[in-house]
């Protein structure tokens, strides 16, 4: 509860928020008990009957080194959590807070499925035909060979199949051109193992200026790469948002509410599509390749982007998704 740049300000209403959908879903909140509660409604009893606050007064901060992290992690709000998970007392764990942290800590208490090296941070981005793309890995390994590119492929995909509801999602690779010759030898190793899978739809290389496009239900890259991509993607959309916004307060008092009218008509349904893009919406990203969901939320993340990554980690619960890629790689 203490993760992102807010803390219990924003995590906690966006809890209650969940909450409040779900008249079956119960919390643990770790974290500064006293912060805590000062945002926890005090007029619904049955709400605060399905919320336990486990009192954390250490934790691990956003700008805390990875290393520094994980050495002096015990007793931390972060780490209580995703324990909370491995001891099977909750069935997923959703954090605002340190990537590289939750994502150490998960790899060394949550066991992977057996036959994935490494597990890898997976998110949904919007197409411009709007639809959603899987992408992997966006931040969890910044080296990585042509096996686990070939592994990524297999999880995303059967992330693609439960989460986007498709049969035999199309797979593509992140690479400088669409050419064979192009890119790095294990980018061109992992294409030509992909290319004798039958199991999996590979369409061959995509180039950054496709990603929405929808040319591919899964992109497969690096987490180096795939997180630049990610965040280049979503920088360019908040902009060009505040650049519309921005441009509609610019205008005199007198003829602000009439333009904001008409432009509100003429680009209704682009402007509809352009927050589709927006961030918030698609808070959540998933560490795959774990035998329990762990979901990574923005650390800038307001309540609705929190709350979303809240049904992120649901759905997934719900699907299944870690023992359906154990049965389909078994």
């Amino acid at each position: 509860m203490m993760g992102g740049d807010f803390g219990p300000r924003i995590t906690v209403p966006a809890a209650i928020q969940v909450l409040e959908k779900h008249p079956t879903l119960r919390f643990l909140f770790f974290g500064d008990h006293a912060e805590i509660k000062n945002y926890l409604p005090t007029t619904n009893r049955i709400l605060s009957e399905r919320i336990t606050i486990h009192h954390c007064s250490r934790q691990i901060y956003s700008d805390t080194p990875i290393s520094q992290a994980l050495r002096y992690s015990k007793g931390t709000s972060l780490r209580l959590a995703v324990e909370a998970v491995q001891k099977n007392n909750a069935v997923a764990c959703v954090s605002a807070g340190n990537t590289g942290a939750l994502m150490g800590l998960s790899k060394i208490l949550i066991q992977p499925i057996p036959g994935i090296q490494r597990p890898a941070l997976t998110s949904l981005i919007p197409t411009m035909n709007g639809h959603h793309t899987v992408m992997l890995d966006l931040g969890a390994n910044i080296e990585v060979s042509a096996d686990m590119l070939c592994q990524f492929a297999k999880m995303g995909a059967i992330f693609a199949e439960n989460i986007l509801d498709l049969v035999y999602p199309r797979v593509a690779l992140l690479n400088i051109g669409i050419e064979a010759i192009k890119g790095l030898p294990h980018i061109r190793q992992a294409a030509t193992q992909l290319e004798q899978m039958l199991d999996l739809n590979y369409v061959g290389f995509i180039e950054g200026d496709q990603l929405l496009n929808h040319v591919a239900d899964v992109i497969v890259t690096d987490g180096f790469n795939g997180n630049i991509a990610l965040k280049t993607l979503e920088g360019t959309a908040k902009n060009i948002i505040h650049l519309l916004k921005d441009n509609a307060r610019s205008q005199p008092k007198w003829c602000t509410a009439w333009l904001n009218k008409i432009l509100r008509h003429l680009l209704k349904d682009k402007y509809q599509q352009l927050q589709s893009f927006n961030p918030d919406k698609h808070s959540g990203a998933s560490l795959l390749g774990l035998q329990s969901v762990i979901v990574k939320s923005h650390g800038s993340s307001n309540s609705d982007a929190f709350a979303n990554a809240i049904e992120h980690a649901i759905f997934q619960v719900n699907k299944n998704i870690p023992e359906k890629i154990l049965t389909s790689l078994s």
